[in-house]
């Protein structure tokens, strides 16, 4: 089974270039990040006809993400509230950035974590207080399910490897010690880093910045991950960053991260 995560910047800006890659690389999953649209605006047709079920949760012009699966997904869920219920949640669920199903024996969460603009900022607290929630949830998902693969545009560079520079960026959102703090908490909760297990070196990316010339000089970051429970990172049988779709005309500046497991 192959799971790809991709942030597209608009799946009606990219929808051909997504209806192109996945011609070319039919996977049984697809999550997709910041697909910028309502649910009754969603271009559906185009991919429901080429054999994919779609599951999405979106808002006008800002965030929104969406999974598509070959077969049916069940218990589907948006957000985090029909998990840990209104009261924890609160204002967090205003901007959709989670969503989860399962096929098979393996749930799919798909996120799209905050950006946090500048740090110390109230985007920043807003990221680290999302992240907090996220734990729970985390939490929750693994006290259900064994199998849990948890994907998508994490706005977290790990490490330093992660990232073109890390000294001229140091003080940057993404990078600061509480962001990775609070992901690292998450992983503790029985997680691993699908393409570490088959990538050690550096200089590996999934996003680049549009301005400079940023992906053809490879001043990237690894920000866009595959994290997976024990019984899931032992099925794991690859993961790669494919960059094809980053020279094509008009890309996104995420391009697609593919998991393959065993079945």
């Amino acid at each position: 089974m192959k799971i790809a995560t991709w942030n597209v910047n608009s799946i009606r800006t990219r929808q051909q270039i997504v209806l192109d890659w996945l011609e070319a690389n039919p996977v049984e999953v697809l999550c997709l990040q910041e697909t910028k649209v309502v649910d009754d605006k969603f271009p559906r047709s185009p991919f429901e006809e080429v054999g994919y079920h779609l599951y999405t949760s979106g808002q006008k012009s800002y965030n929104g993400v969406a999974i598509f699966s070959r077969r049916p997904m069940k218990d589907v869920t948006s957000g985090f509230t029909e998990v840990l219920g209104g009261d924890a949640v609160g204002e967090f669920d205003e901007q959709k950035r989670a969503i989860a199903g399962t096929i098979d024996d393996i749930r799919i969460i798909n996120l799209y974590v905050p950006n946090g603009a500048s740090v110390g900022s109230d985007k920043y607290d807003y990221k680290l207080n999302w992240l907090k929630l996220l734990q729970e949830y985390v939490k929750n998902a693994l006290e259900k399910s064994p199998n849990l693969c948890i994907c998508g545009d994490f706005n977290i560079v790990p490490e330093d490897r992660d990232i073109h520079d890390a000294e001229a960026c140091r003080n940057s959102v993404g990078l600061s010690p509480a962001e990775r703090q609070a992901l690292e908490e998450i992983r503790k909760l029985g997680l691993a880093d699908a393409f570490r297990k088959f990538t050690s070196e550096g200089g590996h990316y999934s996003w680049w910045d549009y301005r400079a010339a940023g992906f053809k000089r490879n001043r990237g970051w690894r920000i866009d991950h595959h994290y997976l429970s024990k019984p899931l990172y032992d099925r794991a049988k690859s993961c790669i960053i494919d960059k094809e779709p980053r020279t094509w005309v008009k890309p996104s500046d995420h391009t697609p991260v593919i998991l393959e497991l065993d079945c």
